[in-house]
């Protein structure tokens, strides 16, 4: 159950808050391979006086589409992770427009038993939903 916020300078629209959203789970089922009804993103629109960046960060422009995502999930490897970010900046770039440097990406990790949701099964071998049977059996 992977929960993702999203963080953005106010004013855009809610179809261009839905192909984010899409982005961003297609890059998590096709990556981390969660089942496809597993979606829980937040928006959050900040006003531009409290959203502070940088125009230029790390050498690179940063434009009016720049956005924070956080993403909760439980330990992934880093070559996971690495392919994740690929995926969620090529989608974001496909499905919305949103260029590369406009994209900052956090992850935070959790342990299995921190998470709960009413009707999910849980496998007690891996502590992950019963669907997703390739983690924690030897394939990625």
């Amino acid at each position: 159950m992977p929960l993702i916020n999203v963080y953005l300078r106010q004013g855009t629209t809610p179809e261009y808050r839905r192909d984010v959203s899409s982005a961003l789970h297609k890059a998590m089922v096709d990556v981390l391979k969660i089942p496809q009804d597993d979606q829980f993103h937040v928006f959050h629109e900040v006003t531009p006086d409290n959203f502070v960046i940088q125009p230029v960060v790390f050498g690179l422009p940063r434009g009016e589409r720049a956005m924070f995502i956080q993403l909760s999930f439980n330990q992934r490897t880093a070559e996971q992770k690495k392919e994740l970010f690929r995926a969620i900046v090529d989608n974001l770039r496909r499905f919305a427009g949103v260029p590369e440097e406009d994209v900052m990406i956090v992850v935070f990790e959790t342990a299995r038993e921190n998470w709960w949701a009413a009707g999910r099964v849980i496998d007690p071998d891996t502590g992950y939903d019963a669907r997703m049977t390739h983690v924690g059996r030897g394939s990625s």
